[in-house]
């Protein structure tokens, strides 16, 4: 017998709130349609039950969202009378409940008026709009009764748009996403009046539409301003969803240009297998982001097709299983012309230089350097780190962010500590910027100097041939403890060497082969302890490896070969003239290593 179905008729919470405060894992969703919190509490997958009025109210957005994806899935399966009927009980709702803002949401919060925040109001109402545009496309019989609940929706967006603007975010995430609720709104009473849809000048043209979003929140390389790829993704998405029914030559030129560049980003970071890295704040791996991410792309390709973020659908598709919806297959015909032409492919090195990262591709590695700006309340203290990736394997990968609602949990994965960067004198670095020294089609280099008071440290990132070398510098003034340190994702071997480098062999779907030196006559201790893996389960251990010399300057070299590369490196040396690599052909490779 199939579960019965029912919209919970509660306001609800901030769904970061959804965490296990002793595991720091998201908790089990349960049946998000029976509208019930789920009995004896929220389960941890650690067998904890969880119940309390933040936990609920989470639940309930979370409830909520499933909803209002279902109607949209509903509306495009041809599932008319219940598709209607379900929106009509939620105009209902909508008037009883959200007639002033949320007053027990945060302080710091956007207020909204079914939820704590005006973010999750617009999310949830830009899949209202497209569920009734979606239906009105085939008739508006019955629709009628579901205006008052679009008007709303559309009034609520642009109070909470004025309010954010006049504080002086256009940039902020926020806006995206509020016009994003507009356009859906306004076109979908537009659509069940039978009437032509006259609010792009509100919501796309406006001084605070979604164009001059777009102008102020992306940086010249492309990336969405706070540097996260979570948070890139969530707003090229909300433009995306905007941009419905609209065609792709009536886009202004330079609107077109920031949403090309958008999804080259993520075409360039992902990994040949499909893997996102998680950079700065965002989930790890969750089955809704695997739906987003879907959604996404499949809406990319109808405006900026990039043949790069094919393998992005199939990695998400692998990750959701069962619980594919396949709603990204029905979102054909999003755009009222053909698309652009196809966007290039990524080359072996791209420097993203306002955001700060650079990617590195090279025989079977996927490497990505952080050097750039701090992020915002989404940045996290990780300048110089280096991440390692196979085409599926995360060998050495940010490591994302729990929900934000477990603040020990969260300051912990924004840490220093939590990233393969630089450590100074076992403390935190600053909040800061780096610097790109050069870059050219083989390396990267970069430098950060306010990390730490008084010390500089550069990372060089080159391709050698079947293999990537790591050279990062640590200097002082005067004798600091300095750390250079590894963050698998993956299971780890360490062997020390009598007299050669420290090796290293990361598991996974591939394998990875390290070789780790550092100045001869500097004394370094590479030390080795258990530590919390990724975001998506703080619980699962992972060995970390610390490689500390007390000294004023230190160079730390490391050579990385993927198993299916060759011929293989046989030996590594590092001496004053550079890193010298031996391969088992034979022939050797020598490196820079001053900065």
């Amino acid at each position: 017998m199939a579960a019965l179905k029912r919209i919970a008729r509660e306001r609800g919470g901030w769904w970061h709130a959804y965490v296990c405060p002793a595991h720091g894992i998201e908790l089990d969703h349960g049946d998000l349609l029976a509208g019930t919190f789920p009995d004896g509490g929220a389960r941890c997958a650690y067998g904890c039950r969880v119940d309390d009025e933040a936990v609920r109210g989470a639940w309930l957005v979370l409830s909520h969202q499933a909803w209002a994806r279902h109607l949209r899935m509903l509306a495009q399966r041809g599932e008319r009378a219940e598709a209607v009927a379900r929106l009509v009980e939620y105009a209902g709702l909508y008037a009883e409940l959200a007639t002033e803002r949320h007053g027990e949401a945060q302080a710091w919060m956007l207020r909204g008026r079914l939820f704590h925040q005006a973010l999750t109001d617009a999310i949830w109402a830009v899949n209202i709009g497209h569920t009734v545009i979606s239906l009105a496309e085939e008739s508006a019989d019955g629709l009628a009764a579901v205006l008052p609940l679009l008007d709303d929706l559309e009034r609520a967006a642009l109070d909470a748009r004025d309010v954010l603007t006049g504080q002086g975010h256009l940039a902020s995430n926020y806006t995206a996403w509020l016009n994003a609720a507009g356009v859906a709104a306004s076109r979908g009473a537009a659509a069940a009046r039978g009437q032509e849809w006259e609010g792009a000048k509100v919501w796309l043209d406006g001084d605070h539409g979604l164009y001059a979003h777009l102008r102020v929140a992306v940086a010249d390389d492309g990336w969405e301003w706070e540097g996260s790829t979570y948070y890139h993704g969530f707003v090229l998405r909300a433009a995306l969803l905007a941009l419905r029914s609209t065609d792709p030559a009536a886009i202004p030129s330079d609107v077109i240009d920031v949403l090309a560049g958008m999804t080259d980003v993520l075409a360039t970071v992902a990994t040949p297998g499909g893997v996102l890295p998680a950079l700065h704040d965002g989930p790890y791996l969750r089955r809704p982001l695997a739906l987003e991410w879907l959604e996404l792309v499949a809406l990319a390709q109808q405006l900026v097709p990039s043949s790069a973020l094919a393998a992005v659908t199939g990695r998400a598709r692998s990750e959701l299983g069962t619980h594919d919806d396949g709603l990204d297959r029905a979102l054909c015909g999003w755009f009222a012309g053909p698309p652009l032409p196809e966007r290039p492919a990524p080359g072996r090195v791209t420097v993203f230089r306002a955001t700060g990262y650079a990617v590195v591709r090279g025989a079977g590695i996927h490497a990505l350097l952080d050097f750039g700006p701090h992020g915002g309340s989404h940045g996290h203290r990780d300048k110089l780190s280096l991440y390692l990736y196979g085409d599926t394997t995360p060998w050495q990968p940010d490591p994302g962010q729990v929900p934000y609602g477990h603040a020990e949990f969260r300051d912990q994965y924004a840490s220093t500590e939590a990233h393969p960067a630089f450590r100074v004198d076992r403390a935190e670095q600053a909040e800061c910027t780096g610097k790109l020294l050069d870059s050219d089609g083989s390396s990267v280099r970069a430098e950060v100097t306010e990390a730490y008071e008084g010390v500089r440290a550069v990372r060089r990132i080159t391709v050698g041939d079947g293999y990537l070398v790591d050279v990062l510098t640590v200097a002082a003034e005067d004798s600091r403890q300095f750390t250079a340190q590894l963050r698998p994702g993956v299971a780890l071997d360490v062997q020390l060497q009598a007299g050669g480098p420290v090796r290293t062999t990361w598991y996974g779907d591939e394998t990875l082969h390290g070789w780790h030196t550092h100045t001869a006559g500097v004394p370094v201790r590479p030390v080795t302890r258990p530590g919390p893996g990724t975001a998506d389960d703080p619980q699962r251990i992972c060995t970390r490896v610390d490689f500390t010399a007390q000294t004023q300057r230190v160079t730390f070299a490391s050579v990385y070969q993927a198993s299916s590369a060759g011929p293989a490196v046989t030996h590594v040396q590092l001496g004053v003239d550079g890193l010298t690599v031996g391969l088992a052909d034979g022939s050797t490779a020598r490196f820079r290593t001053e900065d």
